[in-house]
């Protein structure tokens, strides 16, 4: 998504509508990414697996992914290490390029289920493959709950995850580590369409925060999807998007992007799930009575 063409009506047609703004409400992107305070979701960890929040980002003063040229991609690169340099304490971590890598890092990478490779089709036809894999990398802390992929779909995927339910944890790294990285790289944005990515989708926030967590009683409901969507919830299988759920376990993720700040955003996620963990304890109980 070029800068260049968020003027053409098509394409603002095209935001209104995944974004579900009405044709007479303004765009606007409206953020709030300050330290959160909920309780664990699931202090026993009986039914969250993982937590997990995720942002897009691009660096303003370069041109985007699809439009880039080597040159420019070496210097955003350049850019980026300077940054990730500068993280310290539970942030700090090891940065590794993807050109060059050896076959004893990729693999723990791999293992780790960090490293990301080639994009499809559609990143190639729009051109955000090209160098590859020049000026791509990943950095990750010490303790593997902080990743960064750089210069993959945007030039940063900035991640915050750990085991168990604690979404404001996860979500006060991330904030962290963004408020940090902007005291050294700006980020591309606009008030209109918030923080600017290569794909109409995450714009606005680019927030998407998500648990793996089981459901195999609520997921049988025949009225299930519905539930979730009345809840301004997103639901996967465990392996990504269109994948199918594993075991009664299922990928829930906000919904929104644009419209609604971060922690909003976050909140509603904790108020789905929470809701999500109360059907499926009162089917449990139906299912213990019959």
């Amino acid at each position: 998504l070029s800068p260049v063409c968020l003027g053409s009506l098509s394409l603002r047609q095209i935001i209104r509508d995944y974004h579900r703004i009405s044709a007479d409400a303004d765009i606007r992107s409206i953020h709030d990414l300050s330290p959160i305070s909920l309780p664990d979701l699931d202090p026993e960890n009986k039914r969250i697996i993982s937590t997990r929040v995720r942002v897009a980002r691009n660096l303003a003063d370069f041109p985007f992914p699809a439009l880039i040229s080597k040159e420019e991609r070496l210097a955003a690169a350049e850019k980026i290490l300077e940054a990730l340099s500068t993280f310290s304490g539970d942030l700090a971590g090891t940065y590794y390029p993807l050109e060059g890598m050896s076959e004893e890092t990729a693999k723990q990478l791999i293992q780790d289920h960090f490293l990301f490779k080639k994009g499809d089709r559609f990143l190639e036809s729009a051109g955000i493959n090209q160098d590859w894999p020049v000026g791509r990398g990943i950095f990750h802390n010490d303790n593997k709950t902080f990743l960064v992929w750089t210069q993959e779909e945007d030039m940063l995927r900035v991640i915050s995850m750990q085991p168990g339910g604690d979404i404001a944890q996860v979500f006060n790294r991330l904030s962290a580590a963004l408020h940090h990285f902007e005291t050294v790289a700006k980020f591309a944005k606009t008030d209109k369409l918030g923080y600017l990515t290569s794909c109409p989708t995450n714009l606005g926030t680019c927030l998407r925060a998500s648990v793996h967590v089981k459901l195999p009683l609520a997921s049988q409901r025949p009225d299930f999807d519905q539930i979730c969507k009345e809840l301004a919830l997103s639901v996967r299988g465990i392996d990504g998007e269109h994948s199918e759920s594993k075991g009664g376990i299922y990928d829930i993720s906000n919904e929104g992007r644009l419209g609604k700040t971060e922690v909003q955003y976050l909140q509603e996620m904790y108020a789905g799930v929470k809701r999500l963990i109360e059907i499926e304890e009162e089917e449990e109980k139906k299912a213990a009575s019959q």
